[in-house]
């Protein structure tokens, strides 16, 4: 990419960042892009760190709504003003922790304690390949959602009750002296802050670890002969992943105002591979397009189905309560049998390419001008 193609992306970026600033000042709160928003750019960000896991590195691993339950807990935790520890944990007699930590120091802290956990169980659960590995990190994340719901970690976790009353995307909003919001910017603070993610994951897939972990994918045992630690590789790529799945996770717990251990389900996992999937494995763009994709479409476009009738689709009675699901599920079958390798597949969305597109489809036009002309 050249230096010109950069300013250019950058512009780009700047006027995506614009517009939703713009917007949120400009359309009602309640509205339901705002929603698809903010849910759309979280499930980008896990999406993304899956993505460099099971796309760049070849390691199938299903264990992300667990670092994710991990980082909204980390952030809930420490973020509860103490004021209000008493009625949060009111079967606990307020809770062993009585201090709180700023919100941002507070996502980076779940983001660590994600890593963590990612640290410990990639020594055994890295050993194993396929399958496998995917079975140990579904099971890691199934017993880390009993975990936390037992009753003897309550006064820390607050057991199977929620967890409520920390700084949501709401408190970033600017209000005058009579709690009046003059400036909005509960949309625009998690999309710079999972914007900062991304580029780093970019960074780090770009560099000489990120062609490293393509060489494992491709050829394990070529990338070992010329010298590749696999584990230790291995291990850098699950720690970093699951570092951003656990800020994605502390983002949630922001985005939902509650945390509960039931709600991180492996259903959540299926969601976010499902986003990989549909926007294509190993591309970046790819998983934020599917992410923004498939929340428009579960959250809002066809939500009206299961009302009975939507854009002059009316559902039998039966299938009414479930029909959003059964279209859903049509329109993603289409997109696997005619976008086997997803949306984007392998590429990335760049100004180059779109420049280069552009130029080859006007000289394939002008010879036929010039043939008409004569």
């Amino acid at each position: 990419m050249t230096k010109r193609q950069k300013i250019i992306s950058v512009i780009l970026l700047a006027l995506v960042y614009a517009a939703v600033f713009v917007m949120e000042q400009v359309i009602p709160a309640q509205a339901m892009l705002f929603t698809v928003l903010k849910k759309g750019a979280i499930y980008a960000l896990v999406a993304v760190s899956m993505n460099l896991l099971n796309g760049f590195t070849g390691l199938f691993s299903l264990g992300q709504a667990g670092f994710m339950l991990i980082g909204a807990y980390v952030y809930g935790i420490f973020t509860i003003p103490t004021e209000m520890r008493t009625s949060v944990y009111q079967y606990f007699d307020g809770g062993v922790i009585q201090f709180t930590v700023p919100v941002l120091l507070a996502i980076v802290l779940a983001g660590v304690a994600a890593a963590i956990a990612a640290a410990l169980i990639g020594f055994p659960a890295l050993r194993l390949k396929s399958d496998y590995l995917a079975i140990a990190t579904l099971g890691f994340a199934e017993i880390l959602r009993a975990i936390f719901q037992w009753d003897k970690l309550g006064p820390v976790t607050n057991g199977s009750n929620l967890l409520r009353k920390f700084p949501t995307f709401n408190d970033f909003n600017i209000t005058n002296a009579d709690g009046d919001v003059v400036i909005y910017l509960s949309t625009l603070v998690p999309f710079l802050i999972v914007g900062v993610c991304i580029f780093l994951i970019v960074l780090l897939i770009n560099s000489s670890y990120g062609r490293v972990f393509r060489a494992i994918r491709d050829d394990e045992r070529a990338a070992e002969a010329m010298g590749v630690n696999l584990f230790a590789h291995k291990e850098i790529s699950f720690v970093v992943s699951s570092f951003f799945a656990g800020i994605g996770g502390a983002l949630l717990a922001m985005y939902q105002m509650t945390i509960q251990a039931s709600a991180f389900k492996s259903a959540m996992t299926y969601e976010i591979l499902l986003i990989v999937v549909i926007g294509g494995i190993g591309s970046v763009t790819g998983s934020c397009i599917g992410s923004f994709l498939f929340i428009a479409a579960s959250e809002w476009w066809l939500r009206g189905l299961d009302s009975g009738t939507f854009l002059g689709i009316t559902a039998p009675t039966i299938f009414r309560s479930g029909f959003r699901k059964v279209v859903f599920a049509v329109i993603i079958m289409v997109i696997v049998l005619f976008y086997r390798k997803g949306l984007m597949g392998d590429k990335e969305f760049s100004v180059a390419r779109i420049a280069g597109r552009f130029r080859r489809l006007f000289r394939r036009r002008a010879p036929a001008e010039k043939g008409a002309t004569k």
